[in-house]
């Protein structure tokens, strides 16, 4: 804060408390909402949420994102492609004795289609049964599907 001195004596500059003055004069800043003058708003423009005290309004992106639910868990885990799901009922319908099952042949026979251009991944599940003898490539398999296959190999062994 700058002050200015002033001093009456001539030859000696002296600096007395009671001379000291700010070089400028602050304003006070006008008390509002008190009665007289100032009318119903008191200068706020406005009445409800904007006139009050504290006023604060939430950013509208702020709800918004109060209502996406929490994603919980590895980021990526929910962009991994999930393999299309066959049962041992549906191939024997749709395959003869010996034929092979791939995803490419599903995809020839309108059985499944192209995910995003590209051929997606099969699992056979072991609901019904598997009369027939099919090649499988590339294709996987159930715990139950499995177990089913190897006591068929093991019985057709013996």
């Amino acid at each position: 804060m700058d002050f200015h001195v002033t001093c009456h004596m001539s030859h000696v500059t002296c600096v007395q408390l009671h001379l000291l003055q700010p070089k400028t004069h602050f304003r006070k800043s006008r008390r509002i909402g008190r009665g007289g003058k100032r009318g119903t708003t008191s200068g706020r423009g406005t009445k409800g949420q904007k006139a009050r005290a504290g006023h604060k309004i939430r950013p509208a992106i702020r709800d918004i994102i109060k209502k996406i639910p929490k994603k919980r868990g590895f980021k990526f885990k929910s962009f991994r492609t999930k393999p299309v799901v066959f049962n041992l009922a549906v191939l024997d319908k749709h395959f003869k004795e010996g034929d092979t099952v791939s995803s490419e042949i599903l995809v020839k026979k309108g059985l499944i289609d192209k995910i995003k251009g590209r051929m997606p991944k099969v699992k056979i599940l072991g609901g019904g049964e598997l009369k027939k003898k099919l090649v499988f490539k590339d294709v996987e398999f159930s715990n139950s599907v499995e177990a089913k296959l190897n006591a068929k190999a093991a019985s057709n062994m013996a």
